[in-house]
């Protein structure tokens, strides 16, 4: 896998913003980006904004007054497609209005061909169309639309390059993503990840620790590693590396701060990341470890590698090393085929482990997906009663867990402040949300809270001395 960096783009950079410059009249050209999806899209689309930003784009909130609109899609779910194309279709008044904006899709979306087919056909005012491994091609793809007066349509994450040295637009002074890798090879049957963002490649362990250091420097506080499947991170290097150690060197950096990483996958997590974690200065004891199906049948059909026991065993090993570990996961109701009975072992399953949350969806079909072709007897009504179900297990169990931390005391990074009631909201090193009185000016920084009162899935709690 080759690597990128700005300065190869320059050229191409140079030619955008000056002719956006002149199209503006003087005025920096303003840029509409609107990311949807996982935190990897979040992490694409802070690049690709350090890349506008560096052609000489300011940024608006909205796209009615954007000279370049740009929708970071998501592949995941049918409804978050829906809803993409519902708002791409809005846009047909604003090129009609201002036909000199620049409207581009881009995404996991952008990386499917029937979807780019319908792009293509179906909405001719979208001037351009990427995928996930194309974003360095941004700066080329506009000197098309600008300087030719054609559409440009590019897909690229089979030959996705290490996006090393690209300029960065965060969007948080706090909190950031740093991706560690890229990619899945896991194939999960319902899944469309590894076809619309390639095969597994890692960074280079000492890109990581430098992007690290210097976000540690700038006085972020919470750090989040990111990568479809980030604990089988070591693919594609020359050398012999594991997550536990990447971790284990990201732990030596000096400073108060977090690190978080999102999502492992179970046939890959290992004691030597518990016990990596436990020993941790900066690692808080909460893992997001998502299971999907508590039934040993349709992991198998979802080709997960891993059985329901070994998934409790992990549990029992990461409990044992961190006795105060939350975890978090996901759940997918309704796959093609399961019965009642199977979806009761998933209720038995998150029963036994005791989830601070679960993100939870009904079974969704992706185009090109193994699962897209299986028998699907359940109706969409069946499905949502077991949702249901499900729903009021985990919110007996989230109440619970709350309410075990009445009275405790808790270091949480204030994350932002409710604009309704002014009450400050922190996250604690568990994954919990507190809410507590405060002024605008600690958000961004850690806080030492008293809880006093759980409030199903968040609690409330008043500030106390350091």
């Amino acid at each position: 896998m080759d690597t990128t960096s700005s300065s190869q783009l320059r050229p191409a950079m140079g030619r955008v913003a000056e002719i956006m410059k002149s199209r503006a009249r003087g005025r920096d050209p303003l840029a509409y980006v609107r990311t949807y999806g996982c935190q990897q899209n979040v992490a694409d689309g802070e690049k690709i904004k350090g890349l506008l930003a560096e052609m000489g784009f300011s940024f608006t909130e909205g796209p009615e007054d954007a000279d370049l609109i740009l929708f970071n899609t998501c592949a995941v779910r049918e409804h978050a497609e829906d809803r993409v194309f519902g708002n791409i279709g809005a846009l047909k008044h604003v090129k009609r209005r201002r036909p000199g904006t620049v409207i581009g899709v881009c995404g996991c979306m952008a990386e499917q061909s029937h979807v780019a087919q319908r792009l293509q056909k179906s909405f001719p005012f979208v001037d351009m169309v990427f995928g996930t491994g194309a974003i360095h091609r941004l700066p080329e793809l506009l000197c098309v639309v600008l300087e030719e007066n054609r559409r440009a349509f590019l897909q690229g994450c089979q030959e996705q390059a290490r996006l090393e040295g690209l300029p960065i637009r965060r969007d948080g002074e706090s909190r950031a993503w740093v991706t560690a890798m890229y990619g899945c090879d896991n194939f999960c049957s319902y899944c469309i990840v590894p076809y619309v963002r390639g095969r597994e490649k890692s960074r280079e362990p000492e890109a990581v620790l430098q992007e690290c250091r210097e976000l540690v420097g700038a006085g972020y506080k919470e750090i989040t590693l990111l990568g479809q499947n980030v604990n089988s991170y070591g693919k594609g290097l020359d050398r012999s590396a594991n997550f536990a150690g990447l971790l284990r060197e990201l732990d030596k950096i000096e400073g108060d701060y977090r690190i978080r990483f999102m999502t492992s996958h179970p046939k890959d997590a290992s004691e030597e990341l518990f016990q990596v974690m436990a020993e941790s200065r900066h690692i808080p004891h909460h893992i997001h470890l998502p299971f999907q199906s508590g039934n040993d049948r349709i992991l198998g059909e979802m080709n997960r590698r891993y059985t329901r026991e070994k998934y409790l065993s992990l549990i029992r090993t990461a409990r044992a090393l961190m006795p105060d570990v939350t975890f978090t996961s996901d759940v997918i109701v309704g796959f093609p085929g399961e019965t009642y009975e199977e979806f009761r072992d998933t209720l038995s399953l998150v029963e036994e482990v005791g989830f601070v949350n679960l993100f939870t969806f009904i079974y969704s079909p992706r185009v090109g997906t193994k699962a897209a072709s299986m028998p699907d007897p359940v109706s969409h009504e069946e499905k949502t009663r077991w949702f249901a179900e499900l729903l009021r297990v985990q919110e007996g169990i989230a109440a619970a867990n709350c309410q075990k931390l009445v009275g405790t005391r808790q270091r949480v990074l204030v994350e932002n402040q409710n604009r309704k009631n002014g009450l400050l909201q922190g996250r604690t090193l568990g994954s919990l949300v507190v809410d507590f009185p405060g002024g605008p000016g600690q958000v961004g920084q850690f806080a030492d809270v008293e809880v006093t009162e759980a409030r199903g899935w968040s609690l409330r709690g008043v500030e106390t001395e350091g």
